[in-house]
């Protein structure tokens, strides 16, 4: 019976540790994404949320001053609650003409 000892020499040691390096990384990206709920309530920044409606900054200042979208303003900093966001977006759909029929 041989005994071998591993070290970082070894590909399959080498190997598992890059992979472990690897799986810190990403985990890292996700966890700066993840943005923790604030009394269960989420927030989303200005920019966050001109990157999901695939509009500019611009834009949402635009929205705001007309009135269009709800936001609150603390210290300069615009936040946007996710749940009026949706129900905005929810209140101003249109719906289509075979949705009509079913109603």
């Amino acid at each position: 019976m041989n005994n071998h000892l591993l070290d970082r020499q070894d590909v399959r040691v080498s190997g598992l540790f890059r992979r472990i390096e690897n799986a810190l990384k990403t985990l890292n990206k996700i966890d700066t994404k993840v943005r923790r709920p604030f009394n269960g309530k989420h927030f989303l920044s200005d920019n966050e949320l001109s990157e999901t409606l695939k509009i500019s900054r611009r834009t949402l200042q635009e929205y705001r001053s007309a009135g269009i979208i709800p936001y609150y303003l603390i210290c300069g900093k615009v936040l946007y609650k996710d749940s009026e966001i949706e129900q905005m977006l929810e209140a101003t759909r249109k719906r289509s003409i075979d949705e009509m029929k079913l109603l």
